[in-house]
């Protein structure tokens, strides 16, 4: 059976409808999307991941990505509690939990969760002294990522981490730092010595008192020395008692025109 022209070009035509229809019904989000759908207006909720159906004309819908979103706070000049101006950066690590809050809570959440992170960076750096900042930038990360955390949980916005990258000093500040650096060394070396000199002196009272009760030690220490120092080139060594001997051989030899014989 042979179907009319008309009958056929009709067939077309509804079959080119159904699959516009279907072309503009049908829709796919990705596993870390969700479509939050809006019905004439009215807020139906939240759609996939996959295939999910809407309205031609009626729904309207807006795609929202769920992983972990990282942005880089621009270099923000701040004054900390001791009245020194800095630069500091820092990057935010967040992600959306809830679609729906964060579509509907708040027009633009990626702008409004980096205009918060600025506003809390300053905040929080103004509150600490410069020391705290160099030396304690992972305890300041954990506080700005409290801060954020629950400045953000309205909008459906989760604060995974904040790190402070760099913080930039003056130049007249970086060379104050230096000087301070420098005399900080120099007093921790003059501590070292100070404590070895106490150290040496303790050791030698003790020896002192060890000698005292034994002649035979010291006079063996003293040999020990001269033999040390006798090791030089061209060098005389005169000990005590061999002054004693020459003054006596000297004596002698003036009462009596002869060397003093030995026993």
């Amino acid at each position: 059976m042979v179907l009319p022209i008309d009958s056929i070009v009709g067939l077309i035509l509804l079959v080119f409808i159904i699959f516009a229809f279907l072309s503009a019904s049908l829709r796919i989000v990705k596993e870390y999307e969700r479509a939050v759908i809006f019905r004439l207006g009215r807020l139906i909720g939240a759609k996939g991941p996959g295939l999910f159906f809407r309205i031609p004309g009626a729904d309207t819908f807006r795609k929202v990505d769920l992983r972990v979103v990282t942005f880089d706070v621009p270099k923000q000049q701040i004054i900390t509690r001791d009245n020194i101006t800095v630069d500091v950066d820092a990057v935010i690590y967040y992600r959306v939990f809830d679609p729906v809050k964060a579509i509907v809570s708040v027009e633009n959440y990626v702008l409004a969760t980096a205009l918060l992170g600025q506003t809390a960076l300053r905040e929080t750096i103004g509150r600490v002294e410069l020391d705290d900042l160099l030396a304690k930038r992972e305890e300041l990360g954990k506080r700005l990522t409290e801060i954020l955390d629950v400045e953000a949980d309205p909008w459906g916005i989760k604060v995974v981490s904040v790190a402070i990258r760099d913080v930039t000093l003056p130049e007249s500040m970086q060379r104050a730092l230096a000087k301070q650096a420098e005399a900080e060394r120099e007093r921790r070396s003059r501590i070292i010595v100070a404590e070895g000199e106490q150290q040496a002196a303790v050791k030698m009272v003790e020896a002192a008192k060890m000698y005292e009760g034994n002649p035979v030690a010291i006079r063996l220490r003293e040999l020990q020395t001269i033999t040390d120092v006798a090791r030089e080139k061209n060098l005389v060594v005169v000990t005590p008692s061999m002054v004693g001997a020459d003054i006596g051989t000297l004596m002698g030899v003036m009462k009596g025109g002869s060397r003093p014989k030995e026993a």
